[in-house]
């Protein structure tokens, strides 16, 4: 009889185990099915959200269709230049082959899609990568883009410092023949400033992770110097 019992204690104990392992399952699958719709939704969320900041932005005049950059000439080359005002290598490039660019399309052999990035503002105080950009958006507004971006570079600030003001900004645009007080207001309104950043997060996207970077139909410019670019669109258009 004892025997019987022990034998029916010791198969509850057994169905006990079993039960509790199951809810336990339960609960796991439960919980993890619950992270999953949480990871899920926040994806999405985020995805939204993404696309919406994306898509929110002015674009200035003289863009290209994806408002990533301002265009100047028509030829059948394309040639991506991705700059930050900031950059001392961007000054230079302007410095020695800037006017190369400028032949090249004064030709019609390129098209020149400028980008300006902000990727240095951790070397300023004051953010002046994405200030000096935007303040160029308005310089393109008021057709005077490579003429202001020619100017930001010949004043260019050293890394680590402040960075121009908005009135030096706005001084060196009335300078270069835009109207001094629409320019001003763009500049003093940060109406660009959304182009800007998304300038800069579509540059990341594309790859771009230092300045300057030029690309010729898409491929990247080993030779920067004046016959190197003239070598790489002539080789482009054939």
């Amino acid at each position: 009889m004892s025997s019987r019992k022990g034998q029916k204690g010791s198969a509850r104990v057994v169905r006990e185990q079993l039960a509790r392992e199951r809810r336990r399952r339960r609960t796991i699958w439960v919980s993890a099915a619950a992270v999953a719709v949480l990871v899920i939704a926040g994806l999405i969320g985020w995805s939204v959200w993404s696309s919406q900041r994306a898509d929110d932005f002015t674009t200035p005049p003289g863009a290209n269709a994806a408002g990533t950059g301002i265009v100047t000439g028509g030829g059948p080359v394309t040639v991506d230049v991705y700059e930050d005002f900031l950059c001392p290598a961007c000054r230079q490039f302007e410095q020695t082959t800037g006017a190369t660019l400028e032949q090249l399309v004064a030709e019609n052999k390129a098209k020149v899609v400028y980008h300006p990035v902000a990727y240095l503002n951790r070397f300023s105080t004051t953010e002046y990568s994405t200030r000096s950009s935007a303040a160029s958006g308005c310089a393109a507004a008021g057709g005077r883009f490579r003429e202001y971006a020619k100017a930001l570079f010949e004043r260019q600030p050293p890394e680590g410092s402040a960075g121009l003001t908005d009135d030096q900004l706005i001084d060196i645009g009335a300078g270069v023949g835009l109207d001094r007080g629409s320019f001003g207001d763009c500049v003093r309104d940060d109406t660009y400033r959304t182009w800007t950043e998304h300038v800069t997060e579509e540059a990341s996207r594309a790859g771009v992770t230092g300045t300057p970077t030029i690309l010729v139909n898409g491929q990247p410019l080993a030779d920067r110097s004046p016959q190197g670019l003239t070598s790489a669109v002539a080789a482009a258009g054939k």
